[in-house]
């Protein structure tokens, strides 16, 4: 359930409903769809809008491979593409010769299509069946235990309901009193935030921190409701545990006609403060976005002791530590995460950026030195994987695991190398899967729709202020398999000026034919 819960954009325009926060959360998918956007925002968890750039995949015509350089250069060479950078790749998936190439071993960003080497080295180094286990310990004596420690390994799936079964499970073995409650994390080392991202970015659910104990993806859905005229919107948290970790500066106020809508929200550097303002008119509705939670430890602490009430075992005190506990307890009660096919498939499709730093931390665990952060080993490890699997080393530079940072630097050749290394391992199908499918799922749900790319295009999204990628592979009819990469870099055209092209690019290569 709460798997993609906050992967859309914030500052969505308004959405009318009935539906109380409780409701609204099972909603939020639907709003993926809805692609209700006021202002462009620099993320990289990202829901496409709908693109048609052939009127049917029955109809379009066929393109010889002699044609494509031309082809492709008519859209890229455009007008209003003269200020951008174009970075392009194509090959057949088994073969190292070309179809079109530009700039392909000069640097670009790639926005969220860096989350294709995270996947591929977790993959790679972990296997597709790895779990992340979430563990409470303890020694009960006549139901009571003296101290509970939970430890937390990194679960970025790990939701409220799952607390609700630990505590049952402890409920079960007769455990009806805790004298102290010890939150461990320290799985992961600091930083929780990448020091590269932008200061601006990490309010929001996708620069939300990553640490040992995930909880409800660490952020929480907040709207804002109009109310009579003059007045300041109402502001509503879905989690009031949330709440109390935020200060709200509203500067909001309901207007009576229909005015273009402009909700701002922005946090402060170093406090726990959002300052909303703008206005929405009287009619129009609730405006939901989901917002980052300031101290993911304290906030798992809460909800654990409200878990164990519920379930009848008083906790007398509580505690989040990062000092590590030698006490030899038992392990009374746990939980595991999805397969990492599964979790992968969440990162990809969903370009979840908190999925994709939780399994850089996960990579970085298995090989870390004594004092270095998990994030820094995690890259590391990024890196010896791929070169495991023949990406050239200086083709990419990484800053992080998701691709919010604007330090990461990566070649088209790069891109390429992982993509068609990763299809010649046992990993190939997994990693496939856990793409986007053009007009069918995930970030590309809605695009490529009546296209002869429907659903034979798996690929990677990546959008960012000014930088927009897709990578991926093609299954060609009566043509060999493709795969390529498409990053554009540098542009002044909105993002779907920028999309829309590169789609027609695509929509080139799924009509290919031998001639």
């Amino acid at each position: 359930m709460f798997n993609s819960l906050f992967s859309f954009k914030p500052n969505q325009r308004s959405y009318r409903s009935r539906f109380n926060p409780t409701q609204l959360l099972l909603l939020l998918l639907l709003l993926l769809e809805a692609q209700l956007v006021t202002q462009p925002t620099p993320v990289t968890a990202q829901t496409d809008a709908p693109t048609t750039v052939e009127p049917s995949p029955d109809t379009a015509p066929t393109i010889c491979p002699a044609d494509l350089k031309a082809s492709i250069n008519a859209i890229a060479n455009r007008p209003e593409f003269d200020y951008a950078r174009w970075g392009i790749l194509i090959q057949p998936l088994f073969s190292d010769t070309p179809l079109y190439s530009r700039e392909r071993d000069r640097y670009f960003i790639p926005a969220s299509n860096l989350k294709l080497f995270t996947t591929a080295a977790a993959l790679s180094q972990l296997g597709a069946n790895f779990r992340i286990r979430t563990s409470v310990y303890g020694t009960p004596s006549n139901g009571t235990i003296t101290q509970l420690r939970v430890i937390g390994r990194g679960d970025p799936s790990l939701n409220t309901d799952q607390l609700k079964d630990l505590a049952q499970q402890l409920r079960r073995q007769g455990i009806r009193r805790v004298d102290q409650l010890i939150v461990e994390d320290r799985y992961f080392s600091e930083p929780t935030v990448n020091p590269t991202w932008e200061w601006s970015d990490i309010q929001f659910y996708y620069g939300t921190a990553v640490n040992s104990l995930i909880l409800n993806e660490n952020a929480v859905l907040l709207t804002l409701t109009p109310q009579n005229v003059g007045q300041p919107l109402n502001v509503t948290w879905a989690d009031p545990i949330a709440e109390k970790q935020w200060q709200i500066e509203n500067q909001t106020v309901t207007t009576e006609a229909e005015p273009a809508e402009s909700i701002n929200i922005s946090g402060v550097l170093g406090k726990p403060l959002l300052r909303i303002r703008g206005q929405l008119a009287a009619d129009a509705g609730l405006w939901l976005t989901a917002v980052a939670i300031p101290d993911p430890g304290d906030y798992f602490l809460q909800h654990f002791r409200r878990a164990l009430a519920d379930s009848g075992i008083q906790v007398e005190r509580g505690l989040v530590t990062t000092e590590p506990n030698f006490q030899e307890d038992t392990e009374l009660a746990a939980v595991d995460s999805p397969p990492l096919s599964e979790l992968i498939t969440e990162t990809n499709q969903q370009s979840n950026n908190l999925y994709a730093e939780a399994l850089l931390r996960s990579l970085g665990v298995t090989d870390k030195e004594a004092d270095e952060s998990t994030a820094t080993a995690g890259r590391e490890q990024i890196r010896a994987s791929l070169a495991e699997l023949g990406v050239e080393p200086e083709s990419y530079v990484l800053a992080d695991g998701s691709g919010l940072s604007r330090h990461n630097l990566v070649s088209p050749t790069a891109i390429v190398q992982t993509l068609q290394a990763i299809a010649r391992t046992p990993m190939a199908q997994s990693y496939r899967d856990s793409l986007a499918v053009a007009g069918v799922e995930g970030t590309l749900r809605q695009r490529f729709q009546n296209t002869p790319a429907q659903g034979r295009v798996y690929a990677k999204t990546g959008t960012m202020t000014g930088v927009s990628a897709l990578s991926g592979y093609v299954e060609v009819p009566d043509y060999q398999p493709l795969v390529f990469s498409i990053m554009v870099n540098q542009s002044n055209q909105s993002v779907s000026t920028i999309r829309q092209a590169i789609d027609e690019i695509v929509v080139l290569l799924s009509r290919l034919r031998s001639c």
